[in-house]
Formats: structure tokens, sequence, C-alpha cells
């Protein structure tokens, strides 16, 4: 068991209000780490700060839209004074599933700042007063959809590229000062922002984690970067790397038909 009290003692969680992000919270809660809870929306943001305040541990939160580049700045702002141990940015939804001929370059602009302009700015701020610590832990909740190219997520795929391998060179270059560094790459998960978008949980063979157990796995392996892919989806990541990038390809948009009921 990771002795999480390494990473206190605060944490920031970017996405911290349900799904995974919220379980990031109660277990860190747990463990007796402060929490600086960053969401969009205040009043699930609310909820689970005070399920996490019952743990005896002192919560702060912020209602802010990440896509907007002033969100850091109000970020750092609340946690001016406190010594940030961890660092999870888990807001990286997709935010726009057109096809990219169909979509607006403004709407696909917002994925883009929400999965790599967001996350760059804040790994910046808090990585670099880890470094000079010389502790720390950075955790960025990746997808699976980053390891291969899909319909309607031709953008949200790339992204998802991107922060895996931002994740890789975080972990070399930060590994030295003892400062962990690890991208959680989540397959299929029962969180309410996929029950929102409509997903079939019943595909045949389909692996469905629960939020608890990857947020646990995620925090379990944070020593143990740069990848980690969660909920025992690692065979099927194996095969999206196949060098035959069309047959790859091809299988996964049949089966993600499936997966949105359009098979």
């Amino acid at each position: 068991m990771t002795d999480l009290s390494t990473y206190g003692p605060w944490a920031v969680i970017a996405g911290g209000s349900e799904g995974v992000g919220a379980e990031f919270a109660r277990q860190l809660a747990d463990a007796g780490i402060n929490l600086l809870l960053v969401a969009r929306k205040p009043e699930p943001l609310e909820r689970t700060a005070a399920e996490c305040r019952e743990r005896g541990i002192e919560v702060r939160t912020l209602a802010v839209d990440l896509t907007d580049p002033a969100a850091t700045d109000a970020i750092a702002a609340a946690t001016a004074g406190l010594q940030v141990g961890l660092l999870i940015y888990n807001a990286g939804a997709n935010t726009c599933s057109a096809e990219f001929l169909d979509g607006e370059l403004a709407d696909f602009a917002r994925v883009i700042e929400l999965n790599i302009n967001a996350p760059m700015r804040l790994v910046q701020h808090y990585g670099r007063e880890m470094r000079d610590r010389r502790r720390g832990g950075i955790l960025l909740v990746g997808s699976m959809a980053g390891y291969l190219g899909s319909t309607r997520h031709t953008i949200y795929g790339g992204v998802k590229a991107f922060g895996r391998i931002f994740a890789e060179g975080l972990w070399l270059e930060l590994r030295e000062y003892n400062v962990d560094v690890l991208e959680l790459v989540l397959g299929v998960t029962r969180t309410p922002a996929m029950e929102r978008v409509g997903l079939n949980f019943d595909v045949p063979g389909m692996k469905v984690a629960e939020p608890a157990d990857v947020a646990r796995e995620g925090l379990e392996q944070l020593p143990h970067g740069p990848v980690f892919i969660a909920g025992g989806n690692g065979a099927d990541v194996e095969r999206r790397n196949n060098p035959d990038r069309a047959k790859v390809v091809l299988g996964t948009h049949r089966f993600m038909q499936q997966l949105i009921g359009q098979g």
C-alpha cells in the first residue's frame, strides 16, 4: 500500500466533484490529506466536499471553468501559502463529439484547452514547487481513446495521446527530484459523465470499471509511473498498439458502435 502521507499535507483535484475525481477525494481524505476540489458545477462539488469534511480534514472548493485560462490563477490563489504535495488532473471529458468536418473549431479548441493547456499550466505551477521541495506527486487521468483514432473523437483521441506522452516526459524530468508522475489510463468506467452520454455498459465482453477501484489503482501505482492501465485493460491496450493500424482502428470502431448503441 502506498503511503499517501508522502503527498500531503494538501492535494489539488481538478475534476473532483463526481465519479473518479470524487473517489480520489474520499480516499485521500481517509488518508488525512487536505483538499482543494475544483470543478465547474458547484452543487456536486459541495456535496463531495461535505463528505470529505466528515472524514476530519480541511476542504476548500473552487467552481471554475478550466477551459478559461484565468482558472489557473484562481486555483493558485486558492492554495496560496499551502504546501500542495499532490496534483490530480481528472478534468478531461470530451466536450465536442461531432465529426470533425461538422464541428465548430471553437468547440474543438475547448477540448484542447481542457486536455492540454489547462493541465500544462497547473503542472508547471505546482510542479515547480514540488521540484524545489524535492517531494510530491502528479497524477494525470488519461483514456484508452488516446491509443487510436476513432470517429467523433478525432480531437479527443489526439489530446489523450498527447497526455500520455506528456506524462512520460515529465516522469523522466522529475524522477531525480523525487516527484512521482503517473498517467492513469481509464477504459470504460461507470461514471456519471459516461452515463450521461448514454454508453451501453452491457456490451458482451466489455470490461466496466468502478470509479472507486480505478482511483485506488491510481493512488497505489503513483510511485510506479509513468503509465498504468486501469481496470484490467492492459491486453486491450496492447492490441491497440498493433502496427496494422487499419485493422485495429476498424475493429475498434465496430466495437464502439455497439458501445454507443449504433451497432
